[in-house]
């Protein structure tokens, strides 16, 4: 949503920003292996007695998880968001529900302490009341999404002393889809070209790609924004050159004979940045005044505060980053969405993150030297050809059906995201309703098991392995070759990751 042509442009971190977890709280009763940690519990240093995140899990939590997943993959705001502001209409809009004297009322108050200029006039009447009239559903879920994002957003601009009402901007460039991508190319939360995101910093290359990263980007737009109100002193037409660049509101201001207000120069601006505030500003009000409307946004299964960072030493996919955490594929991925292949690199010179749960760091970092020998073996098996991992006559053809994504889809024939992706040539995570895919599913059949590991065979033909002390989902399922973590989630109904001592699961169907 950028002018292709904007000059001086800038966009889940400042230059000085380092990941650390020097600020993690350590309480005394937290060890690993003798010494303190986060996760508030003890975990053994040997890899096969990994403990993940030993909560109950209850099903109405489930659910609120599998839809917050679904959200993730969905584009329909996105796309919703961008045709409305680049179409945008006054028309009058029959909403009894909001009074204009009741909407004055509000806007007067919002106007008080805000330094945009939120006046009363019927066209911002007309998109307040078509947004309230037709977009509620998407607008709440755009609120439950922003629980996740705000507080970052807001702690960046008050670092560059722009108003924290700048957050909703996020809302009208890209629906708080951090790999959103326009027409012409911008990208991200805050929708930067390329050019303009080397500008300022953020870095794009075959594997990354910074103007998807939250943080980064968020620094990025705070500092241009700055830029942006020094060069015009008014809010409303910083945020005008945003969308369409400096230059197009100077030819703006000059073409209204001399006017700098946003109201009486919009009739000369590009037809998009003419949408554009009046949707700023419809939204501001609409969050604003969300419990005036009724509006029950439902909140993200975490929040970012309850995340954290680490260094990689090595490079390794999210693919198998969850296979060790038990972390689900699209949370890793909502959580790192600069990584354009779901693959971290590992580059001289270059310091690339991985960010987790909070709860995962201290058995991330505990275990890191066991997790990247891990990884090394799974891409030196992936060098070898094709024919020699799976047979042919094993492939399947998969069409794509409404509610698909790749981590369903992988879950489903027990084989990793970047398997598909590899197997069909897929360089994003989109998919479309009616697309075919060629799947190789895993034989379901552990062909050998060591020794020391007991299993049976039940009446319906299923092999069973009880739980001993010491084990956990990651190491049971390293006992089995072909079988994953997820794998033995789902054969068993576990939407958690606490085993019992003496619990019976099926390892193979």
């Amino acid at each position: 949503m950028r002018n292709i042509f904007i000059i001086c442009f800038g966009f889940f971190l400042a230059a000085n920003f380092t990941f650390s977890q020097e600020n993690k709280t350590v309480t005394k009763d937290t060890v690993i292996d003798g010494k303190p940690n986060v996760t508030g519990k003890v975990i053994p240093v040997e890899m096969d007695s990994i403990n993940l995140k030993n909560l109950e899990d209850l099903p109405e939590v489930a659910e609120l998880e599998q839809k917050w997943l679904e959200e993730l993959y969905n584009n329909s705001l996105y796309d919703t968001i961008y045709k409305t502001v680049s179409e945008l209409t006054y028309e009058h809009v029959d909403y009894p529900e909001l009074t204009t004297d009741t909407l004055k009322a509000r806007l007067e108050r919002l106007n008080a302490r805000t330094p945009f200029n939120v006046e009363y006039n019927p066209q911002l009447e007309s998109v307040i009341k078509k947004y309230l009239k037709h977009r509620r559903k998407s607008l709440e879920r755009l609120m439950g999404l922003s629980h996740f994002y705000f507080p970052m957003f807001e702690q960046e601009f008050d670092n560059y002393n722009i108003p924290l009402e700048m957050k909703y901007l996020s809302i009208v460039e890209s629906a708080l889809k951090p790999k959103a991508r326009s027409r012409v190319g911008a990208t991200g939360l805050w929708q930067f070209m390329f050019v303009t995101g080397k500008e300022y910093n953020l870095e794009v290359s075959s594997y990354v790609d910074e103007r998807s990263d939250p943080e980064r980007a968020t620094t990025a737009a705070a500092q241009y924004l700055s830029r942006l109100y020094k060069i015009f002193g008014d809010w409303d037409l910083a945020l005008a050159a945003y969308n369409s660049g400096p230059g197009n509101v100077n030819k703006a201001i000059r073409r209204s004979g001399g006017y700098q207000n946003y109201w009486n120069i919009r009739p000369f601006l590009p037809r998009e940045t003419a949408g554009y505030v009046p949707s700023f500003l419809a939204t501001m009000y609409i969050f604003e005044f969300a419990k005036e409307h009724g509006f029950k946004p439902e909140r993200p299964p975490f929040q970012h505060v309850q995340t954290d960072t680490v260094h990689v030493k090595q490079m390794i996919t999210l693919d198998q980053v969850s296979e060790v955490t038990g972390v689900n594929i699209e949370e890793l991925q909502f959580l790192n969405p600069s990584y354009k292949l779901d693959i971290i690199p590992k580059i001289e010179g270059k310091t690339y993150a991985l960010r987790l749960p909070r709860e995962v760091i201290g058995i991330f970092t505990t275990h890191e030297e066991k997790i990247y020998a891990f990884a090394k073996s799974e891409f030196d098996k992936r060098e070898k050809p094709l024919p020699e991992l799976v047979k042919v006559d094993t492939k399947i053809r998969y069409r794509v059906r409404s509610g698909d994504y790749l981590g369903k889809i992988a879950r489903k024939y027990g084989v990793r995201v970047s398997q598909i992706k590899r197997w069909n040539g897929l360089r994003s995570n989109n998919l479309r309703i009616g697309q075919r895919l060629t799947i190789y599913p895993r034989n379901p059949v552990a062909k050998t098991k060591p020794k020391s590991t007991k299993t049976t065979v039940n009446s319906k033909g299923k092999t069973t392995y009880k739980v001993k002390s010491g084990d956990s989902l990651w190491s049971i399922a390293q006992k089995f070759p072909g079988v994953s973590v997820q794998n033995i989630k789902d054969w068993n109904d576990i939407s958690g990751n606490k085993l019992k001592i003496g619990q019976t699961l099926i390892v193979s169907k």
